[in-house]
């Protein structure tokens, strides 16, 4: 399995590995976390391999790049850096001056990989992109990348005459939606997808058996129904379909004698058009157990079968990119 790959229109190399960054903050749905465990699971990360690390302002309001510049202190040359402007800052201005607040955060005076985290229809997407150009151009990013970008919007930036190196979008075995249409465009227009949500939150590592057992700020996306406190969308859900599919892939991790979290990890990594996946880990121990998948190689006869055990989930939960809105904001 190749642990690296270049990422196309720049001179730099990513991990497939990559370090998510978001639940090291704690909060939100992750819970109370030690800044001690943050930082051992960031440097643990670094010694196993990964050099890139995926992070945004959005994570704790600046507190994840600031762990992350803390955590790798002296290391900026050996890593890369993606990080991430939120859509209501997607006015020219706006792009620049969360650039340089997360230049600031990061102690750093470059960052790698700027993604544009969701669509924003409101503003023009080519004066985003242009703000983009100009960070490149001065030096203060290498490279520009999407997140949650839709066909359409992929299609614009392409007729724009504009170079995206990556689109991070949502991606597991319990959620296949970009394999209808935005990872075939991703595929022929060589921009690589870098995975988030690769075990859904837990869910594909046996951690929950029923869909009871699974807490509410974790139960907010289409699979459970709307009727879930913390839910976003209109629909019924597919909780019993969710975990009979859960059942099944655990089945075939079994067999194998891997984890099912590995073997999530490893189905994602065989996909073409992946370029990396996107795992966090709250503390050394979760970082080792994430990097067992770069032992495993699945033989096409058992990517064929999950495959073949997920696609009843892929059809209910259909063509919709967005893991937690009826009305897609992926575009």
């Amino acid at each position: 399995m190749n642990t690296k790959i270049k990422l196309p229109h720049t001179d730099f190399e990513i991990s497939r590995m990559i370090f998510g960054c978001w639940a090291i903050v704690g909060g939100f749905n992750w819970g109370h976390q030690e800044e001690r465990d943050s930082l051992d699971a960031i440097k643990e990360a670094y010694d196993l391999g990964i050099t890139c690390f995926d992070t945004a302002e959005a994570y704790g309001n600046g507190a994840s790049e600031n762990l992350l510049a803390k955590a790798l202190k002296g290391e900026r040359n050996n890593i890369i850096i993606a990080s991430k402007v939120g859509p209501q800052d997607f006015a020219p201005d706006n792009v620049i001056n969360a650039c340089e607040r997360g230049l600031k955060n990061l102690q750093t005076d470059y960052i790698d990989l700027y993604q544009l985290h969701w669509p924003n229809p409101e503003i023009p997407l080519e004066d985003t992109l242009e703000a983009l150009d100009k960070l490149k151009q001065s030096g203060k990013i290498r490279a520009y990348g999407v997140s949650n970008f839709g066909s359409e919007s992929l299609e614009a930036c392409k007729s724009l005459g504009f170079s995206v190196s990556s689109n991070q979008m949502a991606y597991n075995l319990l959620f296949r939606a970009i394999e209808y249409s935005i990872l075939p465009k991703c595929v022929e227009e060589n921009i690589p997808i870098l995975c988030y949500s690769p075990i859904m939150q837990g869910l594909l590592t046996g951690k929950f058996t029923t869909p009871e057992s699974v807490p509410d700020d974790r139960a907010r996306t289409r699979h459970f129904t709307k009727d879930r406190s913390q839910s976003r969308h209109q629909e019924d859900g597919c909780e019993d379909l969710t975990f009979k599919t859960i059942a099944e892939i655990e089945e075939v991790a079994l067999d194998l004698n891997i984890s099912m979290g590995s073997l999530s990890l490893a189905w994602l990594l065989s996909q073409e058009g992946v370029g990396g996946v996107i795992a966090g880990g709250r503390n050394p121990a979760q970082v080792r157990k994430n990097m067992e998948v770069l032992t495993v190689n699945l033989s096409q006869q058992v990517i064929d079968k999950l495959n073949e055990v997920t696609q009843p989930l892929k059809v209910v939960l259909g063509d919709n990119a967005d893991l937690w809105q009826t009305k897609s904001r992926v575009v």
